[in-house]
């Protein structure tokens, strides 16, 4: 992936436990660059302080994703099909 981005590029990436490669690369590349890493919760009430040892923050506050602090956790809550979800996708 590359990381030579322009200076007002935000990159967010999206978060599964479905596959483990792409869990690891997702990792790999979030702690090297300090890239902020979206993650759906089951519901709001299982949204934790604390995930992947980074700060979580709420992400349905809004889509502002460039305003966030850097090295964060970005907590969704599963909605519509994604509350069936049993794939890894939703964390539980």
């Amino acid at each position: 992936m590359a990381t030579n981005w322009p200076s007002n590029y935000h990159l967010t990436l999206s978060y599964s436990e479905a596959n483990e490669k792409y869990r690891g690369k997702v990792l790999e590349y979030a702690n090297k660059h300090g890239a902020n890493i979206a993650v759906v919760f089951r519901d709001k009430n299982s949204i934790p302080d604390t995930f992947l040892d980074r700060q979580v923050i709420d992400g349905d506050r809004d889509d502002l994703r460039f305003l966030d602090p850097k090295n964060v956790v970005v907590a969704l809550y599963a909605k519509g099909k994604a509350k069936k979800d049993t794939s890894g996708f939703v964390v539980s």
